[in-house]
């Protein structure tokens, strides 16, 4: 069972992992359209928000490439960072359609068949996941050092006062 739970949690991965950084090519390639080829643009948030939503995009597949404990906490601030904003624009975009105009976030990510509000729900699953954070080494799930492997890490202890 643990085998089957590290193959699908290693899928999952994977899927983020590419689905990342093809989500951030179609946001960033929207908006330097937006910014350099359309005419008829009218204010200049739509573009830079979906530009923003790209680097947030890039910088949170880093974690699901590099298993450190900083790409980890990366990942998590900027999933974290993700979600508050697909919520805020999503719901904005209702109330004020006229200033949001078209975002990778408008409408909750409709136009992207809803991933910008699902994906940072999964990765965050994902990263939670107790096996995912051994991986990392991040948090509680920490493997943990013997007394002999701290030292070696820290050096010998010295007397105090001498």
């Amino acid at each position: 069972m643990k085998e089957k739970n590290a193959e699908f949690l290693r899928i999952v991965g994977y899927i983020l992992g590419v689905s990342y950084p093809l989500l951030a090519l179609s946001t960033g390639a929207r908006s330097v359209f937006q910014l350099f080829l359309r005419d008829d643009l009218v204010s200049l948030l739509p573009p830079l928000l979906s530009a923003f939503a790209a680097v947030c995009y890039m910088l949170a597949a880093i974690g699901f490439f590099l298993k450190r404990r900083w790409a980890w906490r990366l990942s998590v601030t900027m999933l974290c960072l993700e979600t508050v904003m697909v919520v805020v624009i999503g719901t904005l975009s209702f109330a004020m359609p006229h200033v949001i105009g078209h975002t990778v976030w408008r409408h909750f990510g409709v136009d992207y068949g809803f991933f910008p509000l699902l994906q940072p729900i999964l990765g965050l699953i994902y990263l939670f996941w107790p096996e995912t954070k051994r991986a990392y080494q991040a948090g509680p799930g920490r493997p943990i050092r013997t007394p002999d492997q701290t030292r070696q890490m820290t050096g010998p202890k010295q007397p105090v006062g001498g």
